[in-house]
């Protein structure tokens, strides 16, 4: 993250003896990301954390991909289904070399904790509560929550009991990070940015586990789900300060940026990956010149693909989309409002809509799962006027 948070104890300078009740040392774990040129966080822990008993047989972990043609894309998501843990409930619908999009519904906590090796994970909450557990504390979750967790983290997600879950899952073969625009040389939020770090929740509380037995940490890495058993509870932290952290930010936090004349998708950027741009869309007021069409022009994405994933609301620009439904509008073929809904714009105040956009600058391939689930009349919808 960007700005500077710790919590627990910690020694009065890093790379210093720091000793336990019994005179032996604290563990240091450094963790950070660029090298030692980026951001990072400094970890102590009771035990080594390099302290692995068994190594497992691995899972598999391929995307089942498929070749189809260029056309414009709907997708049902509410006809997704899955039952499991939030890794094994994972449904891969698209992705490329930068980034994999799920659709996950945990059914039961996670018995291991997990980590995705060559960069971060956002899940989406669409629906649930529970807590996200890592070594850097506990932090709980609401539907609306991105959870933003950098790789390097260990955690796990617990539901809450007799609560659905519904998740988007962005898994980035990168950091994903505030747009540069929204930050000054230091790193803070500038004043014209759509959120700042009052918005941002790191985790809450910081539960030290000194537990000796069998633990499992999975590692995605390499296409294989690795599987490493530790002697000591992993989350045997006693503090820990940095820049790197796993954190929340709900959707209804981000304040929408709003103009004369209709605004273009960039402003409504949330986050930033390595290939790819991830926005959201929330209720805001229409624009304000008295021949304003507030309804997105025709557009050609020459340079990227474009998905949305409709959250709740009635969508302004678009026919037949529901709730979890995915629409995917690739480069190479302009796209645009549905028939009636350009001009039906005119004179409206607002809209109440939750959606979350993913741009990527690489070509998306759809999976297998995606392919059932798809609407195959939706390239001819513009043709449509009822």
């Amino acid at each position: 993250m960007t700005y500077y948070y710790r919590s627990g104890s910690i020694p009065p300078k890093r790379h210093t003896q720091f000793r336990q009740a019994d005179g032996s040392l604290y563990h240091e774990e450094v963790m950070g990301i660029h090298g030692f040129a980026g951001i990072q966080s400094i970890l102590y822990h009771i035990h080594p954390p390099t302290a692995v008993a068994r190594i497992l047989d691995p899972f598999p972990a391929q995307i089942p991909y498929v070749d189809e043609e260029l056309r414009p894309r709907h997708l049902r998501g509410a006809q997704v289904s899955s039952e499991g843990d939030a890794i094994t409930s994972r449904v891969p619908l698209m992705g490329n070399s930068d980034v994999v999009l799920y659709l996950a519904h945990p059914t039961e906590a996670m018995p291991y904790w997990y980590k995705f090796a060559h960069g971060d994970d956002v899940l989406f909450i669409h629906d649930g509560t529970g807590t996200l557990e890592t070594q850097f504390g506990l932090l709980r979750y609401r539907p609306g929550d991105y959870l933003v967790i950098p790789t390097g983290v260990i955690w796990r997600l617990l539901p809450d009991v007799d609560v659905a879950q519904r998740m988007l899952v962005v898994e980035s073969y990168g950091h994903v990070v505030p747009p540069r625009r929204y930050l000054n040389n230091y790193g803070q939020f500038l004043e014209h940015s759509p959120y700042c770090e009052r918005d941002i929740r790191a985790p809450e509380e910081l539960i030290t586990q000194d537990l000796a037995g069998e633990f499992e940490v999975r590692v995605k890495a390499r296409g294989l789900i690795n599987r490493f058993v530790y002697k000591h509870h992993p989350l045997d932290v006693v503090g820990w300060d940095g820049h790197l952290w796993p954190y929340a930010f709900n959707i209804a936090d981000f304040e929408p940026i709003t103009g004369r004349v209709h605004q273009p998708p960039p402003v409504h950027q949330t986050f930033d990956g390595p290939g790819f741009v991830l926005c959201s869309f929330v209720p805001r007021l229409y624009d304000y010149h008295p021949l304003a069409i507030p309804a997105p022009y025709n557009h050609s994405n020459v340079d990227s693909d474009e998905v949305l994933y409709y959250v709740e609301g009635d969508f302004m620009s678009r026919k037949g989309v529901e709730r979890a439904s995915f629409t995917i509008h690739p480069n190479g073929i302009p796209h645009g409002p549905h028939p009636g809904k350009y001009e039906g714009s005119i004179g409206k105040r607002g809209t109440d809509e939750y959606a979350v956009m993913v741009d990527t600058y690489r070509p998306l391939r759809l999976t297998s799962h995606a392919l059932v689930v798809e609407d195959k009349g939706y390239a001819f919808s513009w043709l449509k006027t009822d």
